[in-house]
């Protein structure tokens, strides 16, 4: 708000300065003789009379004298007091009055020009104003609201605003606020059955470990020498295995669904749409990188799914090629196959080797080209998970030293 208020005080100043300095070029000019042509005339008539060419018929030829009259004794008391404008010269000893009649059009201007700049002036003013009331004040209520979610202060009010240049993105802010406050009551309600899972495993398998443990140290000492009493036992240890197996198969099944638990949408939509998207985020950054980037021309149709996870995988799939092409270009065609629409998006470059293709959409995979690039081994996983959801699928494959991957989505 202090920077606004420097801003405004210069706009003001500058509006003050150039009021006068207008004013003040605009009267001087005014001053000069040949602004006021009435004195160009009198000067004349002062010639004509200096050298005895003078008569009142010579008024006639002259635009803004309309009178010329001398000092005499008998008309001292009245000669100062004309109704006229009028000027006095001293010519051969005697006083002249020159009664003139003059309207400046620089006055004119002047007023009209004054007037302008009022307008201008005021709306400026008026203007920053607006600016200071809608913009600025609603910025410096929420300015602070980034770094308090970035603090993990995820209860920080933010009032509703229906104002056209913030609303949205106050809006949007809530959104954000409400969706980290979800995803951080789903995180504490995950960690919490996490650990009511770990203690009741260690529980459930403490059992049958301690039937194997009694068992292995029987055998050990040769308990049993009954043969038959032998393959029974050997029969509850490995049914005391397949039992932990099935605990753990349970955790390996949890720990799985944590990463399917992805919010999918059923809808509908144009392929456009995300066309558009991807080609307004990546056209300037793949060109600051120096990628060639194009985009096939495509017949426009109707998709099913949900728009803004197919932006997501199609994101996903170009970040990947832009870390492990060669950098020179990628592009992006379109196939129709079986009532689904192909997006395929190529790079050049491809140093992954057909042997680990197939392993590319696994989570946690990670290839032997990653270099020193970091990364979970989770951008494809999810990339298929969601094309899953949406009743579409992805694939990938390698094509004259090119990866291309196909996300296949249904046509409506």
């Amino acid at each position: 708000m202090k920077s606004f208020r420097k801003l405004f005080t210069t706009v003001f100043a500058i509006i003050i300065a150039t009021f006068i300095g207008t004013n003040l070029f605009l009267i001087n000019t005014n001053k000069d003789d040949n602004s006021r042509p009435y004195r160009v005339e009198a000067s004349r008539i002062a010639q004509e009379i200096e050298s005895g060419n003078y008569s009142t018929d010579s008024l006639k030829k002259y635009d803004y004298i309309t009178d010329v009259e001398l000092l005499t004794v008998s008309n001292s008391d009245v000669f100062y007091k004309s109704d006229s404008d009028y000027l006095i010269k001293v010519i051969n000893g005697d006083t002249y009055r020159f009664d003139y009649t003059y309207s400046s059009e620089n006055s004119d201007n002047i007023m009209v020009l004054n007037i302008c700049l009022l307008v201008v002036a005021l709306t400026v003013i008026i203007l920053l104003i607006i600016l200071r009331n809608k913009i600025i004040k609603p910025f410096e209520k929420i300015r602070e609201v980034p770094f308090e979610l970035a603090k993990g202060n995820l209860s920080v009010p933010l009032k509703e605003s229906k104002g056209k240049y913030f609303g949205r993105f106050v809006w949007g802010l809530d959104l954000l606020r409400e969706k980290l406050e979800e995803q951080k009551a789903n995180e504490l309600k995950l960690q919490k059955e996490k650990k009511t899972l770990v203690l009741s495993l260690s529980h459930d398998i403490k059992t049958p470990l301690g039937i194997i443990e009694l068992y292995s140290k029987a055998l050990e000492k040769g308990l049993y020498n009954d043969e038959e009493k032998k393959k029974q036992i050997a029969f509850s240890i490995n049914d005391k295995c397949d039992e932990i197996k099935g605990y753990v198969d349970g955790i390996i099944k949890v720990s799985n669904e944590d990463f399917l638990n992805l919010d999918v949408g059923s809808g509908e939509f144009y392929l456009s749409e995300i066309i558009k998207t991807i080609n307004t985020f990546y056209t300037d950054k793949l060109d600051l990188l120096k990628i060639d980037f194009e985009i096939e021309k495509f017949t426009d149709c109707i998709l099913c799914g949900d728009v803004n996870r197919a932006v997501e995988v199609l994101q996903n799939i170009i970040e990947n090629a832009i870390k492990y092409g060669d950098g020179k270009r990628i592009d992006i065609s379109f196939a129709k196959e079986e009532y689904c629409q192909l997006i395929k998006i190529r790079n050049s470059g491809c140093t992954l080797s057909q042997n680990e293709l197939p392993h590319i959409f696994d989570s946690f995979w990670r290839g032997s080209n990653v270099g020193s690039n970091s990364g979970s081994g989770l951008g494809l996983y999810i990339c298929r998970q969601l094309m899953l959801k949406m009743n579409g699928d992805i694939f990938a494959e390698i094509k004259d030293g090119n990866m291309i991957v196909s996300a296949v989505f249904p046509i409506a």
